[in-house]
């Protein structure tokens, strides 16, 4: 297994939810972890929890949608860390509605923050890893994006999109020793899947938690460099 201590790793939407859990993951291992959000009191209340555990914990408050301030905030970031081993591209949003009433608007914010902010913040931390000719990218699709549902083509095509450019990717730098892995989980409960009506609150005892998601990245994490996770399907056992 091994070790984790001392690497450095940004999660992007780090602040709640999936991305909180894999921070205190990664603060257990004693990674050293910068957060990003656009909440900054609730990116504050995670870092403190973070430093908590003996490592250091980092914030930056930008929007993953906006191409220049993701280029500012990951420059300052990595400064800040001194280097970057490890991103988690978990940032997105979600919106449920039929394909004829949902504004175009609201259709182009998800794509432009889940396949856009995606491939921004990546694009800007690719070339550390590739310099150090080493390191980890975990991208957070979603079983939409394996399947399509009635009143979520915003949401399942952006992740069909995130799927494609995931494995692109994994293919391009696999010769830089850059492990490329593609998440599809289904159903979590957390704060958005709580408030699109998709899951339930307190339903912990049938439906997947966001420390369970944290312990596959974890557990991907500690393979030997030899090995690679390509994707990974985390479902419920039994979620009724």
């Amino acid at each position: 297994m091994m070790s984790l201590k001392n690497k450095k790793a940004i999660i992007t939407g780090g602040g709640r939810g999936l991305g909180k859990a894999t921070a205190l993951e990664f603060a257990k291992k004693g990674i050293d972890v910068a957060i990003t959000g656009r909440n900054e009191d609730v990116l504050k209340a995670t870092v403190s929890e973070l430093s908590a555990f003996g490592v250091k914990a980092i914030y930056e408050v930008f929007d993953v949608s906006n191409y220049n301030d993701v280029q500012r905030s990951i420059k300052k970031i990595v400064e800040q860390l001194g280097t970057v081993d490890i991103l988690v591209n978990n940032a997105g949003i979600a919106a449920v509605g039929s394909f004829n009433e949902m504004e175009v608007a609201e259709w182009e914010k998800v794509i432009q923050t889940n396949v856009l902010g995606m491939y921004y913040v990546t694009k800007e931390v690719l070339p550390y890893l590739i310099e150090k000719n080493e390191g980890d990218i975990f991208n957070v699709a979603s079983t939409a994006g394996l399947n399509g549902n009635p009143n979520i083509s915003a949401y399942s095509a952006s992740k069909f999109a995130v799927i494609g450019m995931s494995e692109s990717l994994m293919k391009e730098v696999r010769k830089n020793n850059i492990r490329v892995i593609t998440l599809t989980p289904s159903t979590i409960e957390t704060d958005m899947t709580v408030g699109l009506g998709i899951t339930k609150e307190n339903s912990e005892e049938h439906v997947l938690q966001p420390e369970d998601f944290a312990q596959l990245i974890s557990s991907a994490l500690e393979l030997p460099r030899r090995a690679m996770l390509k994707s990974a399907a985390l479902w419920s056992t039994n979620p009724i």
